[in-house]
């Protein structure tokens, strides 16, 4: 059976999301087991949040419903940036340059799509 094409396939925020959720899996690998409940799960939560979330978003029917999940994902991409610097004080990780710029182009996705709602509205 051929899956359908869905809206938040076609929108980068989600795409690069999605690559996102990937890395942060293949970083946490190396964290303590000590810390499998704790900052590798929040990690990994955060990071799945965000995709859901925008797709989530992109199947509600107003403006209004879409620009309030986005900003869900927007707070669980700073909380995962947050989670990622802790994860760097602590030593568990090494700087991830391509994991932050991930972050910051999917921050920039989204404020696209926020604003994008934003005038939708005001039309």
């Amino acid at each position: 059976m051929r899956r359908e094409a869905r809206k938040h396939d076609d929108l980068m925020a989600w795409q690069q999301a999605m690559q996102r959720v990937r890395h942060v899996y293949e970083v946490t690998r190396i964290f303590p087991a000590d810390e499998k409940s704790g900052l590798i799960s929040q990690m990994r939560r955060a990071a799945v949040s965000v995709p859901g979330n925008i797709a989530e978003g992109a199947a509600r029917q107003t403006g209004r419903e879409c620009a309030q999940f986005l900003t869900i994902a927007r707070g669980s991409l700073s909380e995962l940036d947050t989670q990622l610097m802790r994860a760097r004080e602590l030593g568990f990780t090494p700087a991830q340059p391509e994991l932050e710029s991930l972050i910051d182009r999917i921050s920039g996705l989204q404020g696209g799509l926020l604003n994008s709602l934003q005038n939708e509205g005001k039309s």
